[in-house]
């Protein structure tokens, strides 16, 4: 026991003779880079003709694609699988403006310290 309380005090003289260096922080901003993206376009789309058959005129289509030498083939939505087909469009749409706005929204953000360096030095 004494020597426990014998090694405390000469451990406790020891450590608060002891000096501790400070440490130096410093800060170097980095700039940040322009973001290369491009903005998401939906390409070009091939067009499309879209036959409306009906029952009264069915017989009609079907000749007129065969003297055209067309495999006349049947790919058929009802009109409201057709108002689906619609809704799906209408939600890639959004889907793609979100993201443009999202790349519009980054670009702002990473390049705006540039744009406002480049009005200083016009002035």
């Amino acid at each position: 026991m004494y020597r426990i309380i014998t090694i405390s005090i000469v451990l406790l003289f020891l450590t608060s003779c002891s000096s501790i260096k400070k440490i130096e922080t410093f800060f170097t901003p980095v700039e940040r880079e322009p973001l290369l993206l491009a903005d998401p376009m939906l390409e070009k789309l091939e067009p499309m003709k879209w036959i409306i058959i009906t029952s009264e005129n069915a017989e009609e289509v079907f000749a007129k694609l065969e003297e055209q030498g067309i495999d006349p083939v049947l790919f058929g939505l009802t009109d409201s699988e057709y108002q689906l087909v619609a809704k799906n469009f209408a939600q890639i749409r959004h889907n793609l403006k979100t993201k443009s706005e999202i790349i519009k929204a980054y670009k702002d953000y990473y390049e705006k310290d540039k744009d406002k360096d480049k009005d200083k030095e016009t002035k």
